[in-house]
């Protein structure tokens, strides 16, 4: 035996073959080389790209931004051409000009009308009171035409004037009904003639929305793409003019199911980008994925298959940078990092604002 290792092909051998082993033990992290660092190439920057697009269509009339360029919210990224729309919004207000002023003429028929009720109550008042004198001559006459006192003439004359004052009453009477039921009438169309101006209002207020849509603006500080308007394209609702790129960015790390045991919300990480050199920088743990990647694809994988072979499925893991770290500004979505997350280290609280508690992480069993 001793022979043998004093041979320089067995001696390579057997450094091979302890070599051989050592490098399963660590890929493994099997004793001697067991650590409580997790790390995992599977991770890149994320962050919130929003695409922007018009609500309207026509033509690009400016586009006073440029390629890459940083932008403050409210900024005027893309105009469309407003004429149209302020013509538009010009024919809403004279429309509302118009029937608001029918519904001012409403009211000022509201006032004709109990005007007319109380000329028509007068009306009745004089009738009724020339039909009590005619009633009263009637009365005084009659007896004494029936005894022959009085001449037929004038017997006839009052029985016509107390008929012709009953008449006079019926007919003011009715004149009165008459200025009741235009009031009525006028009453009832106001009710209309409101509604009519409450969509005018309307039609003047989406008028305006179309026309502050011609300006589309950044909703937020951030960075721009590429752009993909141009002066005098016609676009239309939905288009894709550029994208906008927040400042605000995480990383997602994607570790296996078999290096989750042990970590918490909180624990300190530490982020090597790959575009700035192979810099470090300090994160932290937020919280980790409801299910496994394959959980959220397109095609889900189906195992109930004679010839199934386990595979460690991987649980994305949201990973927050922490502030005031001047290499954190240069991170940009779609980067590509490497994560270290030692599960030895005490984690700090972090809030779960989406569910208003504390997230604990896969230590001893506890869901995130």
């Amino acid at each position: 035996m001793l022979k043998l290792l004093r041979s320089p092909t067995a001696l390579v051998v057997l450094l091979a073959g302890l070599g051989g082993i050592a490098l399963v033990l660590y890929a493994w992290r099997l004793p001697p080389f067991q650590s409580s660092v997790e790390m995992t190439e599977n991770a890149y920057v994320r962050g919130y790209v929003t695409v922007m697009s018009p609500q309207l269509s026509g033509y690009v009339s400016e586009v006073p931004v440029r390629d890459y360029e940083t932008v403050k919210a409210g900024q005027l990224l893309v105009k469309i051409d407003d004429r149209i729309y302020a013509q538009k919004l010009a024919q809403a207000e004279a429309t509302l000009a118009s029937q608001k002023a029918a519904l001012a003429n409403s009211y000022q028929q509201e006032l004709s009308a109990t005007a007319g009720i109380a000329s028509s109550k007068a009306q009745l008042d004089s009738a009724k009171a020339a039909f009590n004198r005619a009633r009263a001559t009637w009365d005084r006459i009659r007896p004494l035409a029936e005894k022959g006192v009085a001449t037929r003439s004038d017997a006839d004359q009052a029985r016509a004037g107390f008929e012709q004052a009953d008449a006079a009453v019926s007919q003011a009477e009715a004149g009165l009904e008459v200025s009741k039921q235009a009031l009525a009438t006028t009453l009832g169309a106001r009710s209309g003639l409101q509604a009519t101006v409450t969509g005018a209002e309307a039609a003047v207020a989406l008028a305006k929305i179309d026309l502050e849509n011609t300006r589309i603006v950044a909703p937020r500080d951030g960075r721009l793409g590429e752009i993909g308007a141009r002066l005098g394209q016609y676009v239309t609702a939905g288009s894709q003019l550029l994208a906008l790129v927040p400042n605000d960015v995480w990383v997602v790390a994607n570790f296996k199911e078999t290096q989750l045991d042990g970590m918490k919300s909180g624990q300190p990480v530490t982020i090597t980008v790959d575009a700035l050199q192979q810099s470090s920088l300090a994160g932290h743990i937020e919280r980790f994925a409801p299910a496994a990647g394959s959980e959220f694809s397109v095609i889900r994988p189906d195992n109930a298959t004679g010839n199934f072979i386990k595979v460690a499925q991987r649980v994305g893991v949201r990973i927050a940078v922490d502030p005031g770290q001047p290499l954190a500004s240069m991170l940009s979505p779609g980067l590509s990092v490497v994560v270290r997350v030692d599960k030895a280290a005490l984690a700090r609280p972090v809030a779960d604002h989406a569910a208003g508690r504390t997230v604990s992480g896969f230590d001893g069993g506890q869901g995130a």
